[in-house]
């Protein structure tokens, strides 16, 4: 199979003939049709995250078909399209996941990080982590679904409560949730880097009433701001538009230092809140609301050998919406 490899910090990805990896106990063998590019694989391949698998084949928002099931993987049917998301397996048995909490786990796998992932014509899952996808998406539509959408989720879960939400970073997940924030009543108010019209007509055509860089105010204090941006800075600018009891929460798996700020921007009962991965309790709800509530999903197509061009424009903000790469014709 073809793949693209990264062999570590400082290196770009390199494209390389592979064996077609063998299912094992309870996993499936999965032909890739697509997978998104998530800003959580420009921290794995420049090195931000530590102790990833190497080499490795990226990618954890994966779209394909099962090919083979593996020795008593009996969940999906051969042919069955199948969503692989960020988290990849846990260990079923520590606290965290005896808690209903395997997003904490103490002994995770993770696609496209620590087992290889979906820039490649075919990878292997464990088919108690993966999901069925509402049939109304294609396969491209449904890529950024699989950890935009799903880590999107769980930010948004965090902070639905308000009814004015800022978004700082309107890329992928901000893109989604702003979608279904609209459908709820909310108002939004979208922050991106200064000078990205493109990003805030996006935004704007999608429903929020305000749209800025991060370094401007909103016209009336937040209820809630989700950081989706990986950049520390934010945090003290998004405290300082909330209201008294709003709530700042970090969407990142990565972010920059976070810088000293004075109490008082936190005082009278502002909170700050990170997200870790998800659950497959997560994964099961956000798919069954993406059924009832179809997501406008805006993508930008490459072809599976040029993921590291696909990565730059990522990099350097040249696209609103997501990228997804799909095999080479």
């Amino acid at each position: 199979m073809k793949a693209m490899v990264w062999d570590g910090p400082g290196k770009a990805l390199v494209e390389r003939s592979l064996p077609t990896p063998e299912p094992g106990e309870g996993e499936i063998l999965v032909k890739v049709s697509a997978c998104g590019i998530c800003r959580t694989d420009l921290h794995v391949v420049d090195g931000e995250l530590p102790e990833p698998k190497l080499p490795l084949i990226p990618g954890h928002e994966v779209v394909g078909n099962v090919v083979r099931p593996g020795p008593g993987a009996k969940r999906f049917a051969i042919g069955q399209r199948v969503g692989i998301p960020w988290l990849g397996k846990t260990c079923g048995h520590c606290r965290f996941c005896r808690s209903g909490r395997e997003n904490l786990c103490e002994d995770p796998e993770f696609t496209g990080y620590t087992r290889n992932g979906g820039y490649a014509e075919y990878l292997v899952a464990d088919e108690r982590f993966a999901f069925s996808l509402p049939p109304a998406y294609s396969d491209g539509e449904a890529a950024p679904l699989l950890c935009a959408g799903l880590i999107g989720y769980r930010s948004y879960r965090q902070a639905e409560s308000g009814e004015k939400l800022g978004f700082y970073g309107f890329g992928a997940a901000a893109h989604l949730l702003v979608q279904l924030a609209v459908a709820q009543g909310k108002e939004v108010y979208a922050f991106t880097r200064p000078g990205d019209v493109a990003a805030q007509t996006l935004a704007r055509e999608l429903g929020a009433v305000w749209t800025g860089a991060s370094t401007e105010a909103p016209p009336v204090p937040l209820d809630a701001a989700i950081l989706f941006a990986p950049v520390g800075e934010l945090i003290p600018a998004a405290l300082r538009v909330l209201d008294r009891g709003g709530k700042v929460v970090c969407a990142g798996i990565h972010m920059s230092d976070i810088p000293s700020f004075p109490y008082h921007l936190l005082w009278e009962e502002r909170q700050i809140a990170s997200i870790a991965n998800l659950t497959r309790q997560d994964g099961e709800e956000f798919f069954s609301l993406a059924a009832r509530v179809h997501f406008c999903t805006h993508i930008h197509s490459y072809p599976l050998s040029q993921a590291n061009e696909a990565l730059g424009a990522l990099r350097e903000g040249r696209f609103a919406g997501a990228a997804v790469l799909f095999p080479d014709s």
